[in-house]
């Protein structure tokens, strides 16, 4: 039954994330007006149902017809499997959880609005790493693991946002100079300063350089489909950075920190 909640909240939140990933680099108020289709009619609740309405509708809007983008079901099935695999990987902490699926989320609606407007909103990258500090220090304290690892982990979360966006803003700086032209925006700058606050400060290492091989498979998987012009074009950064963020959090964070501390030990 919590697995099944888990679900359902995560579809809930992946149908909202629609409207985030739609609104929010228009300036448009995210509560209103109400969710409308492309004609102007106005949605009503049961053809608004998170990915089973685009099911029942066969993908095509009640009013008037027109096609409803795949994407948005895609990710509301994307969020509600972010969702689940956060409750695997943290349960039962319910504090965690959240933090995760807080994380992820926006996580998600960053990597796809900077994969359709080369940006990433103030709102979204500032907001993470606000949230990661402040989550930071509830997270403890709700496990009540006292006051001195509740400092210790709001410092964790300051000391990522602030290593990660210091060593990204130097890599786009560095690579600036040696282009001689913008190669990378605050917003990704920004963006790793949120990750490492809710990743630490190797997370936000790992996202960087991880985020780098994403953006190199990228690359090779489009020389070899001879795409190359197309799909190399426009290259945004953003979704590199989410993913390697996410395999980090999910998954690969024991084996990076492992990492870390061989590295760490050679130096001692």
């Amino acid at each position: 039954m919590i697995t099944a909640a888990v679900v359902i909240v995560g579809l809930c939140i992946g149908s909202f994330l629609n409207v985030v990933i739609l609104r929010l680099p228009k300036g448009e108020s995210l509560v209103r007006p109400r969710s409308h289709c492309a004609c102007g009619a106005t949605i009503r609740w049961h053809d608004n149902i998170p990915l089973l309405s685009w099911i029942v509708l066969r993908g095509r809007a009640r009013c008037c017809g027109r096609a409803i983008p795949v994407r948005y079901p895609l990710i509301e099935a994307a969020t509600a499997a972010l969702f689940y695999l956060v409750w695997r990987h943290a349960a039962p902490d319910i504090g965690l959880a959240a933090a995760g699926w807080v994380f992820l989320s926006v996580l998600l609606a960053a990597a796809v609005i900077d994969a359709e407007h080369m940006i990433i909103p103030e709102s979204l990258t500032l907001g993470l790493g606000v949230a990661g500090v402040i989550l930071a220090f509830i997270v403890p304290a709700l496990r009540s693991e006292g006051l001195l690892a509740t400092l210790a982990a709001g410092g964790h979360a300051l000391l990522g946002l602030a290593i990660g966006s210091g060593l990204m803003l130097w890599i786009a700086s560095l690579a600036s100079a040696l282009l001689r032209r913008d190669a990378m925006g605050m917003g990704d700058v920004l963006f790793v300063g949120g990750i490492g606050a809710f990743c630490g400060w190797h997370g936000a290492v790992f996202a960087i350089f991880g985020g780098a091989f994403v953006g190199l498979f990228w690359v090779l998987a489009a020389v070899l489909l001879r795409r190359a012009p197309r799909m190399t074009s426009r290259l945004p950064f953003g979704p590199m950075l989410a993913i390697a963020a996410a395999l980090y959090y999910l998954v690969l964070t024991t084996p990076v920190e492992a990492w870390f501390t061989q590295v760490g030990a050679l130096f001692q």
